[in-house]
């Protein structure tokens, strides 16, 4: 196999992709369904789901609940195993100082964040030690830096790069491997919102807002969403077959938050 052979994943594999019908998520799909993968994705956006490109497979379900993953699972099992599973479910959280956060609203960003990730490694650990597969999970720059008024969402990102290396740990022997993407800005309507909230909260307007946060990238911009598709694509190739355990940020080098 020549090097720019490796760098293509094969074409059939079979792959799971959390909050898969939108942003981040949809760009994973789309990009493993180009590459010649059976996709099967879950979102809790309905509409989303319906307008998905033809050939890429559903189901409507909150990774926050029990029952929906346990369908979800029932539903995949028409792909016949999996190679890959994107752990891609997640929500920005409140902003919010500490003493303001509601213990509802910590919880919640937990439970989709980092509870979610760990039902969907549960109900995937046996599927990927059968076919000595990959788990991605989504992190986020916030998973190895600090983030003021942002301490639910940091936390749980910190969180899944603990799982993610805990795990590849405990299933490394079995020839699986599991890594972790970290983005940093990614251009769309959600950090849109976090960059229009977080202005409310310091008292500016939403242009110094995004300026003050491109200052605090080395190369002064936003990623795109089909940058973080392109790096699990390349973890799904022959090139990326030793990599694993890995926080791979993917974000422009964010110095800070």
């Amino acid at each position: 196999m020549s090097v720019i052979e490796s760098l293509i994943p094969r074409q059939g594999l079979k792959v799971l992709v959390t909050a898969g019908a939108n942003g981040i998520g949809l760009a994973i799909a789309q990009a493993f369904k180009e590459a010649g993968a059976l996709v099967h994705v879950c979102d809790v956006d309905e509409a989303a789901l319906m307008s998905l490109p033809k050939g890429i497979t559903y189901t409507l379900g909150d990774v926050s609940n029990a029952k929906d993953i346990d369908r979800l699972f029932e539903d995949v099992k028409q792909l016949g195993g999996l190679d890959v599973v994107v752990n891609n479910a997640g929500i920005a959280g409140p902003t919010a100082s500490v003493e303001e956060i509601s213990e509802e609203e910590w919880t919640h960003t937990i439970d989709i964040n980092l509870n979610g990730q760990y039902r969907i490694a549960h109900h995937s650990a046996v599927l990927l030690r059968e076919s000595q597969g990959l788990m991605i999970n989504l992190a986020s720059v916030a998973g190895r830096l600090g983030f003021a008024y942002r301490t639910p969402y940091a936390a749980s990102k910190w969180a899944v790069v603990g799982l993610t290396k805990s795990l590849a740990c405990e299933l490394g022997p079995d020839g699986v491997r599991v890594n972790a993407i970290l983005p940093g800005i990614v251009r769309g309507p959600r950090i849109e919102k976090v960059i229009e909230d977080r202005a409310a909260k310091r008292g500016i307007t939403y242009e110094a807002m995004e300026q003050e946060n491109l200052a605090k990238i080395s190369m002064r911009k936003m990623v795109e969403p089909t940058d973080i598709a392109a790096m699990a694509l390349f973890l799904s190739a022959p090139g990326g077959s030793n990599i694993s355990g890995q926080a791979l940020s993917v974000c422009a080098n964010v110095e800070t938050l």
